[in-house]
């Protein structure tokens, strides 16, 4: 197979992980900037051009695309789908899962366990939005952050209304969750590949600190899943259309709680936590997935693949 990876740094431990996994099983692979990818978007032809050449022929692509380039990113991705490259996770997924408040609105539909999350616009319903969450202590969190950043807890009544007051004072889009002390400032990350959870592991805040990200100094620990939890990371992975992502949750009273769905999941915290070769067991979830399309082609009175001129 030829495969392409949406990644701005070939020298990222996910991304070099990736590569290897797929050279040791035979595959020819490409690292590819999506920024310096570019579309020609007709009709019967559609193509991608890189630093002046015609991509032709890769058979999947798998998108590595930081949040802050989610636009641009899914728009080649899209374009890739166009040319039926198989995605490892589709744009609308990705695009989906970015959306925080629309995730945890879907999630909410289909019934997954979650904080109780507040939102509003007008600074005149404050009082009411930090009273739904069940006061205070709260979190405040932005809508475009990343890794914890712009992840706030207001710890008192007055400390969380004038948070929310200057976020809205700069127009920022924020959303007020409760604040589960029991969780204790840790979270469990299920890394889920097609319908199973493959790996997990407990990410523990540093000391003073009650965001968990690896990012923010928090340490990753191997940790065994209850049947529950399993099956809610499932769940929420199939709810937001993905294939491969990490799910984050927290254990709450009232059973897990799901926190965010991480289209693209780092491999650097999960493979030293569970050691397992996650980069090994996605190669091999796209080479069954890629099998069964071109089965599927094959048997198709009409079979037929649009690629870009070779």
């Amino acid at each position: 197979m030829k495969i392409a990876i949406l990644s701005r740094n070939p020298k990222l431990y996910s991304t070099s992980r990736l590569v290897e996994a797929a050279h040791a099983r035979g595959h020819e692979v490409r690292v590819l900037d999506v920024l310096r990818c570019y579309m020609n978007i007709t009709s019967h032809n559609p193509s991608i051009h890189y630093r002046g050449e015609d991509l032709t022929e890769f058979d999947a692509v798998i998108p590595r695309i930081g949040a802050s380039v989610t636009f641009y990113g899914t728009a080649v991705l899209r374009q890739f789908e166009m040319m039926n490259v198989f995605p490892l996770n589709e744009s609308v997924a990705i695009s989906r899962s970015r959306d925080k408040l629309r995730s945890i609105q879907l999630l909410a539909r289909k019934g997954i366990g979650l904080p109780v999350t507040g939102f509003a616009n007008n600074p005149d319903d404050i009082q009411d939005l930090i009273s739904q969450v069940g006061g205070a202590p709260l979190v405040i969190k932005l809508l475009q952050g990343t890794q914890g950043i712009g992840v706030v807890l207001a710890e008192t009544h007055n400390a969380a209304e004038s948070v929310i007051q200057a976020f809205m004072g700069l127009n920022a889009n924020i959303m007020v969750q409760e604040f589960i002390k029991e969780a204790g400032g840790s979270d469990i990350r299920c890394f889920v590949v097609g319908d199973k959870v493959v790996a997990s592991m407990k990410r523990q805040a540093a000391e003073g600190e009650f965001r968990s990200n690896l990012h923010r100094g928090g340490s990753a620990e191997l940790i065994k899943l209850t049947p529950e939890e399993r099956s809610t990371a499932v769940r929420a992975a199939k709810i937001m259309g993905l294939n491969v992502c990490g799910v984050d949750m927290l254990r709450s009273n009232h059973g897990p709680v799901i926190m965010e769905v991480n289209s693209s999941p780092g491999l650097k915290g999960i493979e030293a936590a569970s050691q397992k070769d996650i980069a090994d067991l996605i190669i091999q979830f796209i080479e069954k997935r890629f099998e069964t399309m071109e089965t599927t082609k094959d048997k198709s009175p009409t079979r037929t693949r649009t690629r870009g001129k070779g």
